[in-house]
């Protein structure tokens, strides 16, 4: 799609990842929705791209909420005519060994992670179909291809995310709408907590900037690339996980102690449920 023609809805756009690929879309001349539950937040980050004009608007939602989902899309049907983009970037994640992880953190996860965005295609389906043009794009993870120690239940998101997108963009083959998946590796934002921090260090992991993975989103959404895992080695892990998952399950092995004794260290109170990303990753294998 040419990004003058690019009406966006951003899930989670109040910081991180999607407050770059919302400024991303805007430099290139596309208009923005910017979603969030965080309204002081949200203000922060319309403030920030006042530039643009009436080209950016705010949306507080609650997306656990399904009142709140369906007046969202509702109000995303009419907002500027109505979007054609749909960037389902909101996610939580809480880095934690699974028997530690409280009940509440898993079902807040699903409920962010996998319900929201699966809610909100079915909610703008119709509309979308209507758009001369139209796409839908999904923010995955790296921990989408590969189950990694420490994220069970993010990584079971991200999977169930992942396989969502690919049969709806085969259920859409033959329409006008565009379905993509975007799976970033680590990225450096602002809610990590110290202790990711510490084992990316130890682990050796590189960590993209929001611009980077903004820009290669807003780059799918332009040249109509169906998926794509951000980063190397996790772009060839990811492969090798899919043909060889035991190869994978032997390197990851060897990382266990590190993984565990960063997650069992005492976690800061939960994040908001904005756009938590993968805080680490596979790392240098030794």
């Amino acid at each position: 799609m040419k990004p003058a023609t690019v009406k966006a809805l951003i899930t989670g756009a109040a910081g991180g990842i999607g407050g770059e690929i919302a400024a991303e879309l805007l430099a290139r001349g596309a208009a923005v929705l910017l979603v969030d539950r965080d309204a002081a937040a949200l203000a922060r980050a319309a403030q920030r791209l006042a530039e643009f004009g009436d080209r950016v608007g705010t949306l507080v939602v609650d997306l656990t909420s399904a009142t709140d989902r369906q007046r969202l899309c509702i109000e995303a049907a009419s907002w500027r005519g109505g979007i054609n983009v749909l960037v389902n970037n909101a996610g939580i994640n809480h880095f934690c060994m699974f028997e530690d992880q409280p009940p509440e953190q898993v079902d807040l996860a699903v409920a962010i992670n996998v319900l929201a965005p699966i809610h909100l295609c079915r909610g703008l389906l119709a509309h979308l179909r209507r758009q001369p043009q139209a796409r839908i794009l999904n923010t995955g993870s790296v921990f989408g291809a590969i189950g990694y120690p420490g994220y069970a239940v993010y990584s079971a998101t991200k999977f169930a995310v992942r396989g969502f997108t690919e049969a709806l963009r085969r259920e859409l083959a033959d329409t006008h709408i565009g379905v993509h998946y975007v799976a970033p590796r680590a990225t450096r934002t602002g809610i990590n907590t110290s202790a990711v921090e510490r084992m990316n260090q130890e682990l050796g992991v590189t960590m993209d900037s929001p611009e980077a993975v903004a820009r290669a989103v807003c780059n799918m959404l332009e040249d109509g690339r169906a998926e794509s895992v951000l980063g190397w080695p996790e772009k060839f892990f990811a492969r090798v996980n899919g043909i060889l998952p035991r190869v994978v399950d032997g390197a990851l092995r060897k990382q266990l102690a590190v993984i565990r004794r960063h997650a069992q260290q005492p976690a800061p109170p939960a994040a908001t449920p904005r756009e938590l990303l993968p805080a680490a990753s596979l790392g240098k294998q030794s």
